[in-house]
């Protein structure tokens, strides 16, 4: 009896410990070390915080597209093993991360973050252990060159601020023939103010008028001020570069104050968490990399949605699903799972994603021949409406 006890108090602890080791760090069920028989691809991204429908959206895309890759016999014979963790939204927490990826597991590539001021501080960890970050979303230009000077392993498979500025001043000047515009945006934020910037220069290029200008600080709730005084600069819409959950909040307010303007979101805001306010947000517009409504992608999104009960697909994984092909064409290339070969190789393959053709320039590392897409929020039916598609140059 003694000795059964002492079996299973021993058994016990070793859960426990097993169980405190998970948890530590948001480690992804997926992980740990692989030995010669895997090889280890990393993911980041948010998990928890503001942008956490993307980062969820991004790592399950990518557990289902490894578990697919695997059960057709993996890649140069070996089994892959992503190793993921949350880096909950912070750019200094995307530091620790990519550290831990790359000192401690080893990995031979990262995909991710989900956003351009976590790309952009990962930087000098990529430098330190050469190992290469394939960005999801991240369109700030300094993810990849900054003062002219290219980040060697920085890689994105997404437009860049100035391409989704034109998109943004072509479509509000061009397609729906407005003059005048107001911009509400984050003032802290890498993303927001490059957006802001591009979209302003390329509407007023065109001829259109920037009427009003509001910053807030991120963590702010109340944009009645901001809002007020956009509402007496008589704008026809509001252009705000920033993320969904901010859109959304500053939608109700508006709707609360008698703006019944429609708003242009960036590819930040494009999420189906809009949907839970839909009636306030009908009528506007959001950015995208890929229509999310292509009848082209459905089986895509319905094999994402049986594996995920009934998940919807948001953006990030149709953009995880071609930084991973990317990664496989690479590695492929590289004929190993060496991170320096696999760095040098992503600028000499070509893959047919779902966000079109990609192929990545030595020159900055980022995709030649890009195109957006705008698509209206249908609050009536809770589903976006494809509008068009226009060049990212």
């Amino acid at each position: 009896m003694r000795k059964s006890m002492k079996k299973l108090l021993a058994l016990t602890l070793t859960c426990l410990m097993l169980l405190g080791l998970m948890a530590c760090g948001e480690k992804g069920g997926d992980g740990g070390s692989g030995g010669g028989d895997t090889i280890k691809l990393g993911w980041m991204g948010s998990l928890t915080g503001d942008q956490a429908a993307y980062g969820k959206c991004e790592s399950q895309t990518l557990i289902m597209l490894i578990e697919e890759k695997n059960a057709e016999g993996g890649i140069l014979g070996k089994q892959i093993e992503l190793v993921y963790y949350d880096t909950k939204g912070d750019a200094q927490e995307a530091v620790n991360v990519a550290k831990r990826l790359c000192a401690q597991d080893k990995v031979c590539a990262i995909i991710g973050p989900n956003a351009s001021g976590q790309c952009i501080a990962i930087q000098s960890v990529l430098d330190e252990y050469k190992i290469s970050d394939m960005s999801t979303v991240a369109t700030n230009e300094k993810v990849t060159v900054q003062d002219g000077v290219l980040k060697e392993y920085n890689f994105r498979v997404c437009f860049l601020d100035p391409q989704q500025g034109n998109i943004a001043g072509t479509f509000v000047k061009d397609y729906l023939k407005f003059d005048k515009a107001a911009v509400l945006y984050d003032v802290n934020d890498d993303y927001a103010l490059g957006l802001k910037d591009n979209f302003i220069r390329v509407f007023e290029e065109k001829g259109g008028t920037v009427v009003a200008q509001e910053g807030y600080t991120n963590g702010d709730t109340d944009f009645t001020a901001q809002l007020t005084k956009i509402k007496e600069a008589n704008p026809q819409i509001i252009f705000a570069p920033i993320f969904y959950q901010d859109y959304i909040m500053m939608h109700k307010q508006a709707r609360t104050l008698g703006i019944e303007l429609p708003f242009l979101g960036g590819d930040g805001c494009a999420s189906e968490v809009l949907f839970d306010a839909a009636d306030e947000l009908d009528g506007s517009y959001v950015i995208n990399h890929v229509s999310l409504v292509d009848p082209s992608a459905d089986a895509y999104r319905a094999r994402y949605s049986e594996r995920w009960g009934g998940a919807k697909m948001e953006l990030n994984g149709y953009m995880a699903h071609d930084a991973f092909l990317l990664w496989c064409a690479a590695v492929e290339k590289a004929g190993s799972d060496d991170p320096q070969a696999i760095a040098k190789a992503y600028c000499e393959v070509e893959v047919d994603g779902m966000a079109g053709h990609i192929k990545i320039s030595p020159e900055d590392h980022n995709p030649v021949g890009k195109s957006g897409c705008v698509e209206r929020i249908d609050g009536k039916n809770k589903t976006y409406v494809f509008e068009t598609y226009i060049a990212a140059e």
